[in-house]
């Protein structure tokens, strides 16, 4: 039996989240299905980081457990199958022990927000065309810094033991039409990378102070954040792992 990792990218506007769920269309059993149909027999994988309805990745990860010969052609068969909004980046063998979810160490996202209309960004980016206050976002993403629980920023009735995430780096891109919100953490918790976001697009509005927003923070109170922000904003841009995980990419 050997062990593999699968990379994968996705645009998860028709897809009801990552994982598998029943009566529902998700990245999970679009990939179990074409797997199915390329080697002749049904498995189930395990996901790197899940992501929910209409959020997309530019790299996530799987792996599975199989005991026959991996088709020589698979990455190329599989994306002949999978429907168009979903590849398959590549595929590794790995040592038995590996484990895409607990063997990595850091995650990034990205929420993208566009100021002015644009018909080409609308399934990919949140239109905001509000006036900002850059330096003020960029100090309340900098503040997040300082802090390692982030009970206000997570959905209720989470199942989470934990709610203490340490966030690496914390920053605002900005490039002019487009705005970007670029966090790297350990863990993220369910909603909270779209609660701060949200949150802190209610200081660039200077609608809630740098104070205010220090006590949200503080308050591990998660009916003072804001989650109003869709999802197809949203993109997980990459998983790292840790050292000797994955071979080096040529």
């Amino acid at each position: 039996m050997s062990r593999y990792f699968l990379e994968l990218a996705y645009k998860g506007t028709n897809f009801s989240g990552f994982q598998t769920q029943k009566n529902a269309n998700t990245i999970q059993a679009e990939i179990e299905k074409a797997f199915h149909t390329l080697q002749k027999e049904k498995i189930e994988m395990t996901g790197s980081s899940r992501t929910d309805a209409g959020v997309h990745a530019l790299q996530n990860f799987f792996h599975f457990d199989f005991l026959k010969n991996i088709h020589p052609h698979f990455v190329y068969k599989m994306n002949a199958i999978l429907p168009p909004d979903i590849v398959v980046k590549s595929i590794q063998k790995v040592s038995p022990e590996s484990h895409c979810r607990f063997d990595a160490v850091s995650r990034q996202y990205n929420y993208h927000i566009y100021r002015y209309k644009d018909p080409f960004l609308r399934e990919t980016a949140f239109y905001f065309p509000y006036t900002l206050n850059i330096s003020l976002l960029q100090e309340a993403a900098t503040l997040l810094l300082q802090y390692t629980d982030f009970t206000s920023f997570s959905k209720r009735n989470t199942q989470v033991k934990s709610f203490q995430c340490t966030i690496h780096q914390s920053r605002w891109i900005d490039n002019g039409h487009t705005l970007q919100y670029e966090v790297i953490a350990n863990r993220f918790l369910r909603g909270m990378v779209k609660a701060l976001t949200a949150t802190m697009l209610e200081v660039g509005k200077e609608k809630i102070t740098l104070s205010e927003f220090q006590n949200i923070i503080e308050a591990k109170d998660c009916t003072r954040a804001k989650f109003a922000v869709p999802s197809h904003g949203l993109f997980l841009t990459g998983v790292n792992f840790k050292p000797g995980i994955l071979r080096e990419k040529n």
